[in-house]
């Protein structure tokens, strides 16, 4: 798979939460990290995501945020 994207982070699925339109996917990175990610339904079953799967998570934005209390 070649994309243009730098920010790729190789994992292991951990969970794979069907909603009405969207998934919800949890993809262990290491150190105790999870990184969730927004997908289609549609998308999570092309993929064949499921616990135990190996991904890469690729992050693509033109927006990074920080909030405080």
């Amino acid at each position: 798979m070649k994309i243009s994207a730098r920010n790729q982070i190789v994992g292991t699925v951990v969970s794979v939460t069907l909603g009405a339109t969207t998934a919800h996917v949890g993809v262990d990175i290491g150190g105790g990290n999870v990184v969730t990610a927004a997908i289609t339904n549609e998308s999570a079953k092309e993929l064949g995501l499921a616990a135990g799967v190996k991904a890469t998570v690729i992050i693509k934005s033109s927006d990074v945020m920080i909030g405080v209390e």
